[in-house]
């Protein structure tokens, strides 16, 4: 099976401009292709495994990826798939951002001089040196508005107000492919099927200034059954930073996914042989959480090491057995500054353990059913609990269905 035919096989390839020419370049380790990655925050999340896991797999079949680190295009802002403009950040937080980026791509992508060997480029580097006039003089005729107000990542905005700011973000991301095919021989772009509209005006606007052909290929983006973006809980993103999200929440997160979405992340994101996949996708329902298991087990391992994937399975097998080793969960040691007259509330209990923000929030949550503390549900958000009760292995805190967190004394 060739790569491209691994690909679809997957279920990844969404939209291609040229499919005869992106299946030869790709299949014989000709493709010099581009993932771009704006820098809104300073981790990476569970969100962009399908781009990360693209570009290993093309890598390990002798093409050259490009990593696109976003520090010029984040400072427009991408319209796509949003609803509201995106929050201005300043160079330097950007800065900080692209170089956590790097640090945690290097984990999947191996970087370095020679063919085959991965570059990572920041665009900033040229598009904050543009001159605004020249640059309208040099590719504005090559943009019809007629044509970018049809796009469908302009349309999303439109209803709301889309900005001048926001609009010049297709010029800018068809500038960045125009500028790495003539600088660095850049020949095709990967991203998310809702970057369709924006690579097209890269393509286009390399034929129309260099008659020359580049190419460009989608890959669905990692939703739920429901059609929601994966990698978010109850709207909190699932970071690849283990000091955003902890070890055990990320295995925790894929082990909890929905029955339907299991087997399609498994293809996505995992690099089981396929031949192995298609044999779990005759496992009855009795072995889900088997499925479920090794998935969780496999991203874990690629993003935290084998080691902590293996921390983080052990205590999440130790949930739901007695005597279990759970002392690789998250945990919180309370000290004596945390007591008052020698107890500690729920709410507090919950705010010191970061799973809400605010007692406000902590209290809504109890209200709702949606806690409990050493296995039983909590109902009254006034009560309270002594280090006694703290003692040994400490208390088990549960969140929802799927966050837990323990709790000790010092």
């Amino acid at each position: 099976m060739t790569i491209y035919d691994e690909l679809v096989a997957r279920g990844l390839v969404a939209q291609v401009t040229d499919e005869a020419e992106i299946k030869e370049l790709i299949n014989n380790g000709k493709a010099v292709f581009y993932i771009g990655y704006d820098c809104t925050a300073d981790s990476l999340t569970a969100g962009h495994f399908v781009t990360l896991t693209l570009m290993k797999r093309l890598q390990m079949a002798g093409n050259r990826p490009i990593a696109l680190i976003g520090g010029g295009t984040t400072m427009i802002g991408d319209p796509s798939g949003r609803t509201d403009m995106r929050k201005m950040l300043t160079r330097e937080d950007i800065d900080h951002n692209a170089a956590c980026f790097k640090r945690q791509m290097e984990r999947f992508i191996e970087f370095g001089e020679g063919p085959g060997k991965a570059m990572m480029v920041n665009n900033a580097d040229w598009l904050l040196d543009l001159n605004y006039v020249e640059l309208l003089r040099e590719v504005g005729a090559c943009f019809s508005v007629n044509n970018m107000l049809r796009a469908e990542c302009y349309k999303q905005r439109m209803e709301k107000g889309l900005s001048f700011l926001e609009f010049n973000y297709m010029i800018m991301q068809s500038y960045d492919f125009y500028h790495m095919f003539q600088t660095i021989g850049c020949n095709m772009q990967f991203g998310g099927n809702d970057q369709w509209s924006n690579m097209l005006g890269g393509t286009e606007l390399i034929r129309k200034k260099l008659g020359k052909d580049a190419y460009a290929l989608t890959i669905n983006l990692l939703t739920d059954s429901q059609g929601n973006k994966m990698g978010k809980t109850a709207g909190n993103a699932i970071w690849l930073d283990a000091n955003k999200t902890s070890v055990f929440d990320f295995y925790q997160y894929w082990r909890n996914v929905g029955d339907a979405d299991v087997m399609k992340c498994i293809r996505w994101l995992t690099f089981l042989p396929l031949e192995e996949i298609d044999e779990m996708d005759k496992w009855d329902g009795s072995r889900i959480n088997e499925a479920k298991e090794i998935l969780a087990f496999e991203l874990t391992k690629m993003v935290h090491g084998e080691e902590e994937a293996q921390k983080a399975q052990d205590a999440a097998r130790a949930l739901f057995a007695n005597g279990g080793d759970i002392s690789n969960m998250p945990t919180t040691q309370l000290t004596a500054d945390d007591f008052t007259d020698g107890t500690i509330g729920v709410l507090d209990l919950m705010v010191r353990c970061g799973l809400v923000p605010s007692k406000k929030e902590a209290r809504r949550l109890v209200e709702q059913g949606g806690v409990e503390v050493g296995g039983e549900k909590v109902t009254d958000p006034m009560l309270r609990f002594n280090s006694a009760d703290l003692g040994g292995d400490g208390l088990m805190v549960k969140k929802g269905k799927k966050i837990f967190h323990r709790v000790v004394t010092g």
